[in-house]
């Protein structure tokens, strides 16, 4: 296949990337580079692509629709994988523009241009957040998400609304993955997790929300692409799936298990709940097994000793 990967110099994008040119796919990588967090991050996951593999890199931002559409013209892809995103629920609600321009406009200029040059298969991330707030676990792709509480959970959700409006009008495949909070090397340093190892090792406090009272689905980034390589290859006309390790971890465990990994402990900072935060995500992945030939491989503490393993080689720690 020749696929067109969005956001392919981000956490999750390098590693679909990476996994279609292991497998002898072609790529073309849109990305714009944008310094939500480290730049140099994003271009080392470039760099270390291009040390193995060829493929096309165009840096554009998806909001922008005649430069994307440059792109469908100058590239004849087969498949769309729609991985970028402006992430951060936190950064969502201070920044609620940026991610009505990246996230809803930029999928729906992608939708546009898949119908205009009758590109079939759309494959896109969505997220966990998109359920809310809610007692009832795990949660389920049949349950109502119409109370979201940011602004990033509600681009999401409108995002899938959107594909759903371009499969029923023009028959666009149309795949929406539900990520579970997805951890692993080459991670985004906004995360927790990326936090915490930063700084336990450097002996600085980590931040605790809600007072530890959170609980949490963790998926490897394995596993996640997985899920992404077998929604490419399936051509679902419209499924939406939760793609989750389908276990709901409490945070103070996790952090037992980093603490562990270290060698170290944790001086921890309990603070209160964080607006636009859950207290707990919990996937039933019951449907991405069936549908998806699905079967998270990685646990927890080989998914940390991974991370922790990748963090202190890339920052040449002893």
């Amino acid at each position: 296949m020749k696929v067109l990967v969005t956001g392919g110099a981000g956490f999750i994008g390098y590693h679909t990337s990476k996994a279609l040119l292991e497998r002898g796919d072609k790529v073309i990588i849109v990305d714009n580079f944008n310094d939500y967090y480290n730049v140099n991050l994003k271009k080392d996951r470039i760099k270390n692509l291009e040390k193995d593999f060829d493929f096309t890199l165009e840096n554009v931002n998806i909001s922008d629709y005649e430069k994307l559409k440059e792109v469908f013209e100058k590239h004849d892809f087969d498949k769309v994988c729609h991985l970028a995103a402006q992430a951060g629920v936190r950064h969502s609600i201070e920044n609620p523009f940026c991610f009505v321009r990246d996230n809803v406009l930029g999928t729906l200029n992608l939708l546009e241009l898949c119908k205009d040059y009758h590109i079939q298969d759309f494959v896109y991330a969505s997220s966990s957040s998109v359920y809310g707030e809610r007692d009832e676990v795990p949660f389920s792709e049949e349950d109502k998400v119409d109370k979201p509480v940011s602004m990033y959970a509600s681009t999401k959700k409108t995002n899938e609304e959107i594909a759903h409006v371009y499969h029923h009008l023009y028959g666009i495949n149309c795949t929406g993955l539900r990520f579970f909070t997805c951890y692993g090397s080459w991670g985004r340093p906004d995360m927790a997790y990326f936090l915490f190892v930063e700084n336990i090792l450097k002996e600085k406090p980590i931040k605790v929300f809600n007072e530890g009272k959170m609980r949490r689905d963790f998926t490897h980034v394995q596993d996640t692409v997985f899920s992404i390589l077998s929604s490419l290859d399936k051509s679902f006309p419209f499924e939406i799936f939760n793609i989750g390790l389908g276990k709901s971890i409490n945070l103070l465990d996790f952090i037992s298990e980093i603490e562990n990994c270290l060698g170290k402990k944790a001086e921890k900072e309990m603070l209160p709940m964080q607006k636009g935060d859950v207290t707990e995500t919990f996937a039933d992945i019951s449907k991405a097994k069936k549908m998806l030939n699905y079967n998270p491989q990685v646990s927890l503490s080989q998914g940390i000793k991974e991370f922790v393993d990748w963090y202190t080689s890339y920052n040449n720690y002893e």
